[in-house]
């Protein structure tokens, strides 16, 4: 099935693409737990959409004293002194549509991410870095990761902002013509430090999509199908296709 288009009409107005992201994962991860992973592992989509908090002014007008009582005692408020330095800083709160697989070892212990990028991890340089700088965390962490990018209203080359991050940038430059792409990242340990092996696949609108490597350990490695999983995503949001 060819990859649709679905950030530009029609399709961004018929079936948005928070829709199909929400759909695509707990696609994936269903069919990993239907017949795929192992016994002790299980597969669970997380979609967490930023946004921003609004405070009411009115909590914090200063008080003297507290209404409760405590044993007849009115208990003061310490005011504590006005910090020495402050600054501004940008609050990143960006999205989040992930499949995490997880292994049961007196818990649940994260072996591997599928991380769908929304538009929102590419509209600014603090997302980008935000991004970038928790699948870095994943891979030092020993995690394996998988990045799909379809998203054609934003131009970012998030894989980059990634290993910047680890500080590979020489020997693992890669860009996708397109600016479409999926890469799957597997870290491994040797006997002196760590390796980062990258299988990364060129990504097209009206083209199939590929299968990935998912590594659950360094010796374990399942078949991603991203064809079966977006055809039947599509299929349950009765998307057309020819």
């Amino acid at each position: 099935m060819p990859l649709l288009d679905h950030f530009h009409p029609p399709l961004s107005i018929e079936r948005p693409w928070e829709g199909i992201h929400s759909a695509w994962a707990a696609t994936m991860a269903t069919r990993l737990n239907d017949d795929q992973l192992p016994p002790d592992y299980f597969a669970m989509p997380l979609v967490t959409v930023g946004g921003r908090v609004e405070v009411d002014v009115g909590t914090f007008q200063t008080q003297e004293h507290v209404g409760a009582t405590n044993g007849g005692i009115v208990t003061a408020v310490w005011a504590p002194p006005k910090p020495s330095l402050s600054t501004s800083i940008e609050i990143i709160e960006t999205d989040s549509y992930e499949v995490q697989i997880l292994q049961n070892q007196g818990g649940p212990k994260l072996r591997a991410a599928i991380e769908l990028i929304s538009p929102a991890n590419k509209d600014r340089p603090g997302h980008r870095q935000a991004f970038a700088v928790k699948c870095a965390a994943h891979l030092q962490r020993g995690v394996s990761v998988v990045v799909i990018d379809i998203v054609t209203e934003r131009q970012a080359n998030l894989h980059a902002d990634l290993i910047r991050v680890l500080g590979c940038e020489s020997e693992l430059a890669w860009r996708s013509a397109s600016d479409l792409y999926a890469v799957a990242y597997r870290a491994a340990r040797t006997a002196e430090s760590g390796r980062v092996d990258v299988w990364p696949e060129l990504l097209g609108i009206g083209k199939p999509l590929p299968t990935l490597p998912l590594w659950l350990a360094e010796d374990l490695c399942l078949p991603l199908l991203l064809e079966d999983s977006y055809r039947a995503t599509c299929s349950s949001l009765r998307i057309r296709y020819d």
